[in-house]
């Protein structure tokens, strides 16, 4: 079998190539992204000095775990247990103080004249 070699295209990453114009815009971008995060998940890289594409991809990958642990984090804390539920003979001794106070209401409101309440 025949080996074939093609040359190297000249669009590959470069570390050491100074960052171009979308590159700095999108770490700006992540800048805001980054500032909007809780102060612990910050990543203390001066986005600012950024000036080579290695740079901005180690600011880039440094944010978007960032974004992902605050919001793995947010997400636990929302989890929330099920209320306890109350027993039943709990309810049922409500429902009988319920009764008990519309019998006396019923029996104030017939002493008063009415079965509203209201003195004709």
């Amino acid at each position: 079998m025949t080996v074939v070699y093609f040359p190297q295209p000249k669009g590959v990453r470069d570390p050491d190539r100074p960052a171009g114009s979308l590159l700095l815009a999108q770490v700006k971008h992540l800048q805001t992204a980054e500032m909007s995060l809780p102060a612990r998940y910050h990543s203390g890289i001066f986005s600012q000095a950024i000036q080579t594409e290695g740079e901005a991809a180690d600011y880039v990958r440094a944010v978007t775990e960032a974004i992902h642990a605050a919001h793995d984090d947010a997400a636990a804390a929302r989890v929330r247990k099920a209320p306890k539920r109350k027993r039943v003979i709990e309810i049922a001794a409500v429902a009988d103080e319920a009764a008990e106070r519309r019998a006396r209401n019923r029996s104030r409101a017939k002493k008063k004249g009415g079965a509203s309440g209201r003195k004709k």
